[in-house]
């Protein structure tokens, strides 16, 4: 591990729910349901109380991007060494930028550490919670192929 890196169970999941354990906000989604896009905030901000108490049909993950801290195997996308999330976005999405986005929580991003720049320049058309997205980025998120690969490799 080079001296840049941190240790894994120190690393965020930039695509978290907002009921984990330290999550912060790091971005706003704006655009549309089809053609979502991250605005970056300068810095983390924590997620109010009562935002998650608000009886609303949207939640909070479909209008922020939430970061916590990975739960690795707690997580269906996580392997036991590497999250196949970012591995599948990075494979399967197009990048959406060529130059990386400023980022608040970079250094500790797990895609970051893991795929890089290849992330990064994807990242900011995810949306955990999207429910009329691109079919591209469904198949990416969708921790159901995990279930279908498994059951073809009995």
């Amino acid at each position: 591990m080079s001296e840049n890196r941190r240790s894994p169970k120190s690393l965020m999941c930039p695509s978290a729910d907002a009921e984990m354990s330290g999550s912060v906000i790091f971005g706003i989604v704006v655009g549309t349901p089809e053609v979502p896009h991250l605005v970056h905030l300068d810095r983390v901000k924590p997620i109010p109380p009562e935002l998650l108490t608000l009886d609303s049909p949207v939640k909070p993950s479909e209008i922020f991007r939430i970061a916590a801290t990975c739960i690795e195997n707690g997580c269906k996308h996580f392997d036991g060494i590497n999250c196949r999330l970012t591995t599948r976005i990075v494979e399967g999405l197009p990048t959406v930028t060529d130059r990386l986005p400023a980022c608040a929580i970079r250094s500790t991003c797990r895609w970051w550490h893991q795929e890089g720049a290849a992330a990064c320049l994807r990242c900011q058309q995810v949306v955990r919670d999207n429910y009329i997205a691109d079919d591209r980025l469904i198949a990416a998120i969708d921790p159901s192929i995990y279930d279908r690969e498994s059951s073809e490799n009995v």
